[in-house]
């Protein structure tokens, strides 16, 4: 066992080097000696982030802006990233997911205005892979490009940081191949907060990022997942008689240290129920909308790279 350790630390190792170092071609095009050329670059981040929306859009799913169309140059450049381990192009394409951030905390108003802003980072939440996805490619490739997209953000003056809280908590059918529906209950359940990270939630509001979003349920099971965090949090604390407020003080399943940030029960119908704007009860207890803004731990939307042309086109026309 040891000796299989070593030899994938080394791989990887080598991967990290060979693609820093050595660019052999454009991620893109093939074009030769560059990470990226300038026309692939110019289709990764040249237009203005979007609104994208799945037909159908699954329950409780945040917002999304992409910053691409997942077609010719920008789904090669992804896909090179990904399964080929050009791990270069993490910067690039950090740069694209940052547009998009950028696009949906403006368009909910995060941070805007005259008063002081609000408490805490922005919070990049990705939506991991797989144990045997990462093992496989040696890397996360969604972690991966969020934590480039953080960076880009910090020079552009906004205070973000990754939160890489969520995991597979069991194990999942692959999605090709899969319509919508079959993807959503394919997902429902699989993702969990890791025991402390519901701590790490409150540490600001939550962008939810991917490199890709095609149906979107892993999208919408990452809301949930956080969501169900806050909700137990939220009744935990009104148990208590605390104000609500994530200070070190506030125990309990949302602050709480070595807390177990799971589930608290919710299904799938659930999800449909809570993604609403009204107030509703968690074992008679009023709780907040799930979709408000500004407090911290809220999901604010989601960005990803890049999106299927048609949900692009859908919301052209």
């Amino acid at each position: 066992m040891g000796t299989v350790v070593h030899v994938e630390g080394v791989r990887r190792w080598w991967q990290e080097l060979a693609g820093l170092v050595l660019p052999a071609e454009c991620g893109g095009c093939g074009s030769a000696r560059t990470v990226l050329c300038p026309q692939c670059r110019a289709a990764l981040s040249g237009a203005v982030p979007f609104r994208v929306r799945p037909v159908p859009e699954p329950p409780g799913l945040p917002a999304v802006h992409a910053a691409a169309r997942y077609a010719d140059e920008v789904r090669a450049a992804l896909l090179a990233h990904k399964e080929r381990g050009a791990l270069a192009l993490a910067r690039p394409l950090g740069a694209a997911l940052a547009g998009a951030v950028r696009a949906g905390v403006g368009e909910v108003g995060w941070g805007e205005g005259e008063g002081p802003q609000p408490p805490g980072d922005l919070l990049l939440v990705p939506v991991p892979s797989t144990r045997a996805a990462v093992r496989a490619r040696g890397h996360d490739p969604a972690r991966r490009i969020a934590l480039a997209a953080a960076g880009e953000l910090r020079r552009a003056g906004v205070s973000a940081r990754v939160a890489a809280v969520l995991r597979q908590r069991r194990a999942v059918a692959d999605q090709s191949g899969l319509d919508s529906r079959q993807r959503l209950d394919n997902l429902v359940g699989a993702l969990t907060v890791v025991p402390g990270g519901a701590r790490v939630l409150c540490g600001g509001p939550v962008v939810l990022v991917d490199d890709v979003v095609t149906t979107g349920a892993s999208l919408a099971e990452a809301a949930r997942a956080v969501r169900a965090v806050r909700v137990a949090g939220a009744a935990e604390r009104a148990g208590q008689g605390e104000s609500g407020r994530c200070g070190e003080e506030a125990k309990g399943a949302l602050c709480g240290e070595g807390a177990t940030a799971g589930y608290v029960g919710i299904t799938r119908e659930d999800s449909r129920q809570l993604s609403g704007t009204e107030e509703r009860g968690v074992d008679g207890v009023s709780v907040r909308p799930l979709d408000d803004v500004g407090g911290a731990g809220d999901v604010l939307c989601a960005a990803v790279v890049a999106a299927s042309p048609d949900s692009f086109e859908i919301n052209r026309n």
